[in-house]
């Protein structure tokens, strides 16, 4: 959507003194990312300020890009030549100013959707199923935030019947905002009881922030309370519905209920409702390919959010787009094929049908685009790497937002190292690096050298914290530019006699202090001796210095006093006997969300990014980031006394049907969870385990179970921490041992 304001009606609209020499412009679009800039002209960046980074940094790669507008809250001490600036008190106030604006331009109404949990998959459905008659507009994915939500509207055409814009809130005082950018006509809260609410003081807190939304609306459908008899044609329609488990039932109706308020639904449209992924899901591919899935639209807008995620994942990967166009859709071909020209992008094919030659796709990055899942089922069968049925998936757009609490418990000026040893939990050191990289860390943190090199050798250029370098890798970390933590005079005098013999001076490296964990570490009566050895050593510089509080997941213990007054003290030591500053950090994911007055120059974030604390006040902030699934292979219906399993250790108390799973010990599902102990979800029912966990398969009492459905692990209904409980360990043992061979996939919002 073009806005087509002159700067003057610009600068008046978001309130803002305009600044500049080139004021006979129009303003046609809004950007705040400039690694998403398709075009340049008529675009005005807004610099907006983040948790840890503000977009005024990066004004100047905006105007090398070809930018010449900018919303600033202050103008840059040396204005660039031929920019405008529009100056204003606050840029997010700003660009929600430009978005109720234009909002008052729209004539058709609009829907809000809000809710804990369902908003992007309900929306979806909606416009599915109204599509065919109503021109319907809506947000790109859950993009439903307070820029999210500007942004949305800010794409909205003139013309049009519906309009359907997704809001949610983390905190108190944001819904008041998105109400008077919407202003919405009508409004469906999918559900009040369920969902993080985050920030918030109480669960009816948090009900009264989201119903402000519904101020002036002219009806509103409540997903915890309405009633489906009341809707014409609702429950023969609703027998159409293709799903069997709870979740998608619910929202699947809460869909059709609100589309039947604008017109009708067949039954075929409600038979095709697709089971939406809602984000990009990243795959390892065949020959070393990375595939993209982004199936669930044909939204130019989205397409173009897709191609900017595509590329920011490549890792230098040649590109290459597949859109699966169905029938009807062979209209949109055209408008398609010049996105993709406009972008760059060489290598594309569009199709109905699957060729019976697909393309070669080695070493590739592969964007998968269309809504035809079928299709992208079959696609995605011959090109994924691994044909394992059980699957982890790992939410980038989690692991960004648990990031982002984080950064809100602690001072801005707090550095953020994210431990990402292991293979980062298991996750996968490259996803969850770049992940990280693009929500603003400032450091990593692994285990071992070769961790630190594959990072390198993945484009990552942030300083790398080696925790355990061993004299055999020092060679390793001088050539990658890794910097090792140093925890005893021997290790020091090893690293020093390396540096001396390639001949370089002012290397890096973090001292590990033992306040009182004692693992690894210098003692207290260590230190003299130690800095007598630094400052005659010019060799090293001290980058960090650093502990480990051994009790942090439980806050009154009072070993962490203790530890955090030790550690303070010998910084001061050090300080003292050191010409030059360096960083201090003792906290990791729990101490960061206890212990705020001990945050010093940096926390190390670990497992908390992966949405587990043993707070559930915090936790309760956080959202999961790991899921782990399975599919059936086979249901047996047994009678009364059958034995399962090796040792015969079960027998059936009654006739009933059991589900074998392929998922075993060696896949990282442990046998402590044998003979009922642990379990998993089928259709939304808790299915416990009889008989001893196999290497490669367990078996469930599954009496419901339908063939071949989806089998959750951990997920909405059992999360890691509850898993790990049942398995009598922890969430970082049940993380680092699933096995490679279990298939990995991204989403990212």
């Amino acid at each position: 959507m073009k806005l087509d304001l002159t700067a003057k009606t610009f600068a008046k609209v978001i309130e803002a003194d305009l600044i500049g020499v080139l004021h006979a412009v129009l303003i046609n679009e809004v950007a705040y990312d400039t690694r998403k800039l398709p075009r340049t002209e008529g675009v005005v960046f807004f610099a907006l300020k983040g948790a840890k980074q503000s977009g005024f940094a990066h004004i100047s790669s905006a105007y090398q890009l070809g930018l010449r507008n900018f919303v600033v809250e202050e103008v840059p001490l040396q204005p660039l030549p031929e920019a405008n600036y529009f100056v204003v008190k606050d840029s997010l106030f700003a660009l929600q100013r430009l978005a109720a604006f234009h909002r008052q331009r729209i004539t058709y109404p609009i829907l809000a959707i809000t809710g804990g949990i369902g908003k992007t998959t309900v929306k979806e459905w909606i416009a599915q199923l109204l599509g065919a008659q109503l021109k319907v507009y809506r947000s790109p994915k859950s993009y439903n935030s307070q820029i999210g939500v500007a942004l949305s509207l800010l794409t909205l055409p003139l013309d049009g019947d519906l309009a359907i814009i997704e809001a949610a809130i983390t905190k108190p005082g944001e819904m008041p905002r998105l109400q008077e950018m919407i202003q919405a006509n009508y409004c469906l809260v999918t559900t009040k009881n369920k969902g993080t609410r985050h920030e918030f003081s109480s669960p009816a807190a948090y009900v009264e922030d989201l119903l402000l939304l519904t101020k002036n609306c002219q009806w509103v459908l409540d997903g915890d309370d309405y009633d489906p008899s009341k809707i014409d044609n609702f429950e023969q329609l609703a027998l159409s519905i293709p799903f069997s488990d709870p979740i998608r039932i619910q929202n699947a109706k809460l869909a059709l209920a609100c589309a039947l308020q604008f017109g009708t639904c067949t039954a075929q449209a409600v038979a095709q409702l697709p089971n939406l992924a809602n984000r990009l899901e990243t795959f390892e591919g065949i020959n070393g390919a990375t595939l993209i899935n982004d199936t669930y639209t044909l939204d130019l807008i989205a397409f173009e959010g897709a191609l900017s995620f595509l590329k920011t994942t490549s890792d230098g990967k040649p590109l290459m787009v597949c859109c699966l166009l169905a029938p009807n859709q062979s209209s949109s071909k055209p408008a398609i094929i010049a996105l993709l020209e406009a972008q760059q992008i060489t290598q594309y094919y569009i199709w109905e049908a699957l060729p019976s030659e697909l393309p070669n796709i080695t070493n590739h990055a592969v964007l998968i685009k269309g809504n035809q899942y079928a299709l992208t089922e079959a696609l995605l069968s011959k090109w994924k790497q691994k044909s394992h049925s059980t699957t982890v998936s790992y939410d980038l757009s989690a692991l960004g937002h648990n990031l982002r609490q984080y950064q809100q418990s602690i001072a801005p000026a707090t550095k953020v190292l994210a431990i990402v040893k292991a293979q980062a939990y298991g996750a996968g050191l490259d996803q969850i690096a770049q992940q990280l990289v693009r929500n603003g860390i400032n450091y990593f943190g692994v285990a071992y050298a070769d961790e630190g090199v594959l990072l390198r050798k993945a484009g990552i250029e942030l300083p790398i914290l080696v925790m355990n370098a061993e004299p055999a890798s020092f060679e390793k970390c001088i050539t990658h530019h890794l910097e090792p933590a140093i925890y005893s005079l021997e290790h020091l005098d090893a690293f020093i006699r390396v540096l001396i013999s390639n001949r370089i001076q002012g290397f890096p490296i973090h001292l590990k202090l033992d306040t009182g964990m004692h693992r690894l570490g210098f003692l207290p009566e260590q230190i003299q001796r130690l800095l007598q050895t630094i400052r005659a050593q010019p060799e090293v510089l001290v980058q960090s210095v650093y502990s480990h509080l051994a009790c942090a997941d439980d806050p009154q213990h009072p070993m962490n006093a203790q530890q955090i007054q030790i550690f303070k003290d010998l910084c001061t030591q050090i300080q003292a006997a050191l010409p030059y500053p360096f960083i201090r950090h003792i906290l990791n994911s729990e101490g960061a969300a206890h212990f705020p007055e001990a945050q010093f120059d940096m926390v190390r974030l670990g497992i908390g990014l992966f949405g587990v604390n043993h707070d559930p006040r915090f936790e309760a902030k956080l959202k999961p980031v790991f899921s782990w699934s399975s599919r059936i292979s086979q249901l047996k219906k047994l009678s009364k006394g059958a034995f399962i399993g090796y040792g015969c250790t079960d027998e059936l108390p009654q006739n009933t049907q059991i589900a074998i799973i392929p998922v075993g010990y060696a896949d990282g599902f442990k046998r402590s969870l044998s003979n009922g102990v642990g379990g998993v979800f089928i259709d939304g029912q808790y299915c416990p385990t009889v008989g001893k966990v196999c290497m490669d398969m367990i078996m469930v009492l599954a009496p419901n179970a339908r063939p071949d459905a989806e089998v959750e692990i951990i997920g909405f209904n059992q999360g890691l921490s509850d898993f790990a409980r049942k398995a009598q360990t922890i969430p970082y043992e049940i993380l680092t041992s699933i096995s490679p061979r279990v298939q990995r996939t991204y989403t990212n919002d």
